[in-house]
């Protein structure tokens, strides 16, 4: 049951979102108990209850108003939206709050490794299997080619092969799949990444805009953790600039004397970019030494 002052929020309960959107809330300091039999798991150092569900259900828990934030796919979002709109239904308003860095992939066409394929129009009026009828859709009515959907919730790559369908529409990361299948892919339908969506602002009470805003920096911060790295070297002063703009710092950097140089310092400072072994030869050959590239656990601005 419910309790109307803490905020719900649904994930995947399992799948390709499933593990990061656990692992997010919990580098966000969020204490929570997942049980493998629970469908709802209550945190116990902040008002907020994490429901487990399908993932093609978050988006109609946040527009239906059942709860208040979501972790979804962009995708199957989208996919709702169409799915509400083409059926002539009420789109109820939600918002996207941020664009997470995990369940990156795309929505493809895939056709048979030796089907010569010049064009969309190679597919017109074949029968093309997906999970994502309304993406399909939308993206072959904005080419003005007809074609065939076979509906099919799972693994759309067999359709193929078992002789269900011409071709497949399906959501792709490495493409391993597809080569493993005898498919290839020919046209990029749709990207997806992991987004944090949330009712529309004006249901939603003060109480619970805090925690959502609370939540929402402890995301954002992790985000920036994660794509950063901290960086202590000792250079050459007559280098600095040049050592500063290789590091693509996100502030200004930390200058420290450096014991018993002259005309060296010691450098301290947060880079927004990977740190490569090519970016590290650089800094030695600019004559950097001691060069430590640490990852960021928290970060907040």
């Amino acid at each position: 049951m419910f309790i109307k002052s803490r905020l719900r929020l649904a994930i995947q309960k399992s799948g390709r979102l499933s593990d990061d959107s656990k692992n997010l809330l919990m580098r966000c300091g969020i204490k929570i108990n997942f049980q493998k039999s629970s469908l709802i798991a209550c945190a116990e150092n902040i008002l907020i209850d994490v429901l487990l569900v399908r993932d093609d259900d978050i988006p109609g828990l946040i527009m239906d108003g059942v709860v208040e934030l979501g972790i979804v796919g962009a995708n199957v979002l989208e996919e709702k939206r169409l799915s509400r709109y083409m059926k002539g239904e009420q789109v109820i308003k939600y918002e996207i709050l941020q664009n997470l860095d995990f369940g990156i992939c795309h929505l493809s066409l895939a056709v048979p490794i030796e089907m010569k394929y010049k064009n969309i129009l190679s597919v017109k009026d074949l029968k093309i299997a997906t999970s994502y009828p309304y993406l399909l859709k939308k993206y072959f009515d904005k080419n003005n080619v007809s074609f065939n959907s076979f509906v099919l919730n799972g693994s759309v790559e067999v359709a193929l092969n078992a002789g269900l369908s011409d071709a497949i529409c399906d959501l792709v990361s490495t493409g391993a799949t597809l080569e493993a299948n005898g498919l290839k892919e020919v046209e990029r339908i749709y990207d997806s990444n992991a987004l944090l969506i949330s009712q529309n602002n004006s249901k939603i009470s003060t109480e619970k805009k805090y925690i959502i805003q609370k939540l929402l920096t402890r995301i954002q911060g992790v985000i920036k953790a994660r794509e950063s790295k901290y960086i202590m070297l000792h250079v050459p002063e007559s280098k600095l600039k040049s050592i500063v703009t290789l590091l693509n710092g996100a502030e200004q950097p930390t200058i420290l004397k450096l014991t018993g140089h002259t005309n060296k310092v010691a450098l301290h400072m947060v880079s927004s970019e990977n740190v490569f072994w090519e970016t590290m030869e650089k800094l030695k050959e600019l004559g950097a030494s001691s060069i430590l590239v640490l990852p960021i656990e928290k970060m907040m601005e």
